[in-house]
């Protein structure tokens, strides 16, 4: 029997053994207990986060594109065929589309209610190579050409809304509006210039800064509205995987360079995504403090073990066994209460999951968040995490007891025996 295997066998009897009272035997359950709850509930928290980070993140993505072609200052790209052209077959792009983005104001022609908004011109034809627009389409269709408005012979411009722009306003499908740009006000005498459009549908994302701001229309209409000639905003492009967007950016950037810049879905909304990482490490340091409880749960059992096997140390330490050995027993006590624990959490804590993502029993409001249920998602390197700090964190309760039982001298251990 090697070194190793005659310490764990003695470390294994130790936490089997029936002790004079059942007290310590107790408190290794409790810790067990600690141990498992703290790694269930990490589990089931990181997993939530990862599933409300997962739905926010497809649904920014489904409305923007995974990248966005610029030019520094915001000059505008003259010649956007020629760029997309160039860029068309870099590794990974899948889908290119012509963009403008400026603000304006938005004024009803039947009721006189105006709001800002933001515009965005769109090229109809490749717009859905590079976002899902058309699938959240809810009401009437997405049609930025020509448009007959209700019970007249005339057809003008169409323009898609936001769901809850549409119903601020009272918008039908059919009704008139008024864009107008602030382009070219040097001063108050200034006319802005104003293009009347067509409502042809409605779309909705479930994310309210865009269902209450964004408008769509046509390029060409866009180019008129800001007196941007054959200019554009600049180009998205859509990617067969969006995780490689920061390498596809990084090769964009060397292959055209000054003055075209890439931005990833990342760039665009760092904030929030940055956010969203420190609440995820946030919650991970405050839920481990239910492990680290656990672990001097840990501390007090093992010293507790120490001072009732007195004994049975002294007598091991007269046969030959080091302190090393000795520490290794106290070690290993340690060791087994936090791989256990840190099983029975997992098994837990995966099987709230995965009921939560079969069953969704949990709801949530849906007129106040963009889903009707909690959202759950499962990542591999949460569980390699989680287990390797709650282990990480038992074994180190497990050293002072286990130093302490090494240091026992053998004739001051068995002298009162």
């Amino acid at each position: 029997m090697s070194g190793t295997s005659y310490e764990f066998f003695i470390a294994r009897r130790y936490l089997k053994s029936r002790s004079k009272t059942g007290f310590i035997n107790l408190i290794t359950y409790i810790s067990i207990l600690g141990v498992a709850i703290g790694v269930a509930a990490l589990i089931i928290v990181l997993s939530v986060m990862n599933g409300f980070e997962s739905e926010v993140r497809s649904r920014i993505i489904g409305f923007d594109s995974h990248i966005r072609l610029r030019t520094y200052h915001d000059r505008g790209i003259d010649n956007p065929e020629e760029i997309m052209e160039a860029v068309r077959g870099l590794p990974h792009i899948t889908g290119l589309s012509p963009y403008i983005l400026d603000k304006g104001m938005i004024r009803s022609k039947i009721n006189g209610k105006s709001s800002g908004v933001i515009i965005r011109g769109a090229d109809q034809k490749t717009i859905s190579q590079v976002s899902e627009l058309e699938k959240n389409m809810i009401y009437g269709e997405m049609n930025l050409g020509p448009v007959r408005p209700v019970a007249e012979d005339t057809f003008l411009p169409g323009i898609v809304v936001g769901r809850w722009l549409a119903d601020r306003l009272f918008l039908d499908v059919g009704d008139r509006v008024f864009l107008i740009s602030p382009a070219g006000m040097q001063t108050i005498f200034n006319q802005p210039p104003v293009k009347q459009f067509v409502v042809s549908g409605y779309f909705e994302t479930d994310m309210y800064e865009y269902d209450d701001n964004y408008v769509y229309i046509s390029i060409e209409s866009a180019q008129e509205l800001f007196r941007m000639g054959h200019s554009v905003s600049g180009i998205e492009i859509h990617l067969d995987d969006f995780y490689k967007a920061a390498d596809v950016v990084k090769i964009i950037d060397d292959k055209l360079g000054y003055p075209y810049y890439a931005l990833s879905w990342f760039d665009m909304r760092k904030n929030l995504f940055s956010w969203m990482q420190l609440e995820k490490w946030a919650m991970f340091i405050a839920l481990s403090l239910i492990i680290i409880v656990a672990a001097f749960n840990i501390i007090t059992t093992l010293i507790m073990v120490v001072m009732e096997k007195t004994k049975e140390i002294g007598i091991l330490k007269s046969m030959g066994a080091t302190s090393k050995s000795i520490m290794k027993v106290f070690v290993f006590e340690g060791l087994v209460v936090g791989v256990i624990g840190t099983m029975i959490g997992f098994l837990a804590g995966y099987a709230l999951c995965w009921a939560q993502m079969k069953y969704q029993f949990f709801s949530l409001p849906g007129d106040v968040y963009f889903i009707n249920y909690l959202p759950v998602q499962v990542v591999p390197n949460d569980f390699l995490f989680v287990g390797g700090a709650g282990i990480l964190i038992c074994l180190v309760a497990a050293v002072y007891p286990a130093y302490k039982a090494a240091r026992l001298i053998p004739v001051e251990a068995i002298r009162y025996e």
